[in-house]
């Protein structure tokens, strides 16, 4: 069973910073896509941004880009998203997912396994 442990949420002020941390306990990530999805209240889940296995290939939300930067480090079984610039607009919870694809450059906007979400608040 895929576990995911995500960290690094909190609150923080319109036009501020957090990085947000996911780590695959005991699995070579490097077998899989890794990303990020978030659910703010009363709306459904959106993608917001993913890495290829490879790390040499984003996808980000029109909503998110140029604000949010995705990496990751294979060697610590790691994700990561900076988030800078931030908006009241993305309070969420945010979840990280990971998705097996054929090859290490493939990009996927959905993941058939997410961890249990940090919340991420941006004050007014």
């Amino acid at each position: 069973q895929v576990q995911l442990v995500e960290s690094g949420g909190g609150l923080v002020q319109a036009g501020g910073s957090l990085r947000l941390s996911c780590v695959l306990p005991g699995r070579a990530a490097s077998s899989y896509a890794m990303g990020w999805i978030r659910q703010s209240p009363g709306k459904e889940r959106e993608f917001v941004a993913v890495i290829s296995r490879s790390g040499l290939v984003t996808d980000y939300a029109d909503s998110v880009k140029g604000r949010l930067t995705i990496s990751r480090d294979n060697a610590k079984n790691s994700v990561y998203l900076q988030m800078n610039s931030l908006k009241p607009d993305d309070t969420a919870v945010y979840y990280c997912g990971v998705a097996p694809t054929m090859y290490s450059d493939d990009v996927v906007r959905e993941f058939p396994v997410w961890g249990q979400g940090t919340q991420v608040t941006v004050a007014s």
